[in-house]
């Protein structure tokens, strides 16, 4: 896939074949099985006896999963190389939809729910560690974008797909839709050689050292205490936001089916996004996109408990999918400006964990207000968090960043068309 440079001249943005059909299909792929399994996991919760508490917890060990798993994968992608990791973590995410569709009890769903959570763990950090590898600067926020636009697609599409295949009150078939998924996802990532960027062509791989956690954390304290803080607060708005609509939705009695429309709604508004924001953000900066994404989830998230039916619920879904369509790669961009690019897979770990970490809260803080007798009080935490997450990103993207804008594009040496 080639874009034009001044005189004329053609530069190619990635290994057309292998990126294509070998990341962004199975990322597709993967992301379907994902977004059939996220609202089912709740309501599976709830049929298996657990609480509206119970049933926020269990959805919040899928994040948990990805923050025990982060700093591993980067170690294992580094180790086999990403597109090896790519085909475990689809494996893996195969495995666990399978123990979903059969888990005869609460303990059996959190155990497969935290698997799964780690299958995405290790899937999302080798995809992203390998884009990041082969796509040059200038062109990184659309690249990323399209790839978090892949998992978007998924989400859209996993819950009607999910829902269509609904019988009864069964969801067992849903699960083993999400298993085929994964599954195909694997095989394409296997059936496809890896490939390197052009203009890399014949030139040795950066040499990787080894590289402790603590070493890493040592050498970018700094960025790990500002950027990496506001990096948890998005995460945990993001998290809470794929778990609240379904029970927000079981709050108000909505049916099963009911509940993954309005959750597919959102995510199609996500999925329209993705390209138009990787343009922006290569065009005029990150903060263009990061400030205006955040605002807008952190408004959707206050306005939620005032929805009392499913229309007004709906509504607030499409506001959510829009401000989170927005922010589409945002954080994989922003990983991927400051990765050093010889330990950049650890490094990618690190920045995954504590995305994932913020993940992981999000959801928690939605079941602990559940717990204390108030839904809508975890609800409004997080749109706090929101309004925390624009600040800390229009203070310290601009500092970190080469690309915030075109500002520090120019304090950089970098040409701004």
């Amino acid at each position: 896939m080639g874009v034009k440079q001044a005189g004329g001249r053609r530069e190619t943005m990635f290994p057309l074949r292998t990126v294509l059909i070998g990341t962004f299909a199975p990322a597709l792929l993967f992301g379907v099985a994902i977004g059939v399994v996220l609202p089912l996991i709740p309501l599976s919760a709830t049929r298996l006896g657990g609480s509206l508490a119970v049933a926020g917890f269990a959805a919040a060990l899928m994040p948990v999963g990805r923050v025990l798993a982060d700093v591993p994968a980067g170690l294992f992608a580094a180790r086999v190389g990403d597109r090896r990791a790519m085909f475990v973590g689809a494996l893996l995410g195969a495995v666990s939809a399978c123990a979903l569709a059969w888990a005869p009890g609460l303990w059996v769903l959190g155990a497969a729910t935290l698997t799964m959570g780690t299958a995405i763990a290790v899937f999302n950090l080798a995809r992203q560690s390998y884009l990041t590898e082969i796509t040059p600067p200038a062109h990184r926020a659309r690249v990323l974008s399209t790839l978090g636009g892949m998992h978007r697609v998924g989400y859209f599409v996993g819950p009607f797909l999910g829902a269509a295949v609904l019988i009864g009150n069964s969801m067992r078939p849903a699960y083993w839709l999400a298993a085929g998924c994964a599954f195909v996802s694997a095989l394409v990532v296997l059936a496809v050689r890896a490939g390197t960027h052009p203009a890399r062509e014949g030139q040795p791989a950066p040499p990787r050292a080894p590289v402790s956690l603590s070493s890493l954390l040592r050498r970018h304290r700094p960025l790990v205490m500002t950027l990496g803080v506001t990096t948890v607060l998005v995460g945990a708005v993001r998290g809470a936001r794929t778990t609240v609509l379904p029970l927000w939705g079981e709050h108000l009695g909505l049916d099963a089916e009911l509940i993954s429309v309005i959750f597919g709604i959102s995510g199609g508004l996500d999925m329209l996004l993705f390209y138009p924001s990787g343009k922006i953000m290569d065009r005029f900066g990150r903060l263009w996109i990061a400030v205006p994404s955040m605002l807008l989830l952190a408004l959707s998230m206050v306005l939620l408990p005032a929805a009392t039916t499913a229309s007004t619920t709906a509504f607030v879904a499409v506001l959510l999918g829009i401000g989170n369509g927005l922010g589409s790669g945002l954080m994989m961009t922003l990983g991927a400006d400051v990765a050093p690019a010889d330990e950049r897979s650890a490094f990618l770990g690190v920045w995954r964990l504590l995305q994932d970490c913020g993940d992981a809260v999000g959801p928690l803080i939605i079941a602990g207000g559940a717990a204390a007798g108030s839904l809508a009080a975890g609800i409004w935490v997080t749109g706090a968090m929101g309004l925390g997450a624009a600040a800390g990103l229009g203070r310290w993207v601009p500092r970190y960043s080469e690309h915030a804008n075109r500002a520090t594009r120019r304090r950089a040496g970098i040409a701004v068309g």
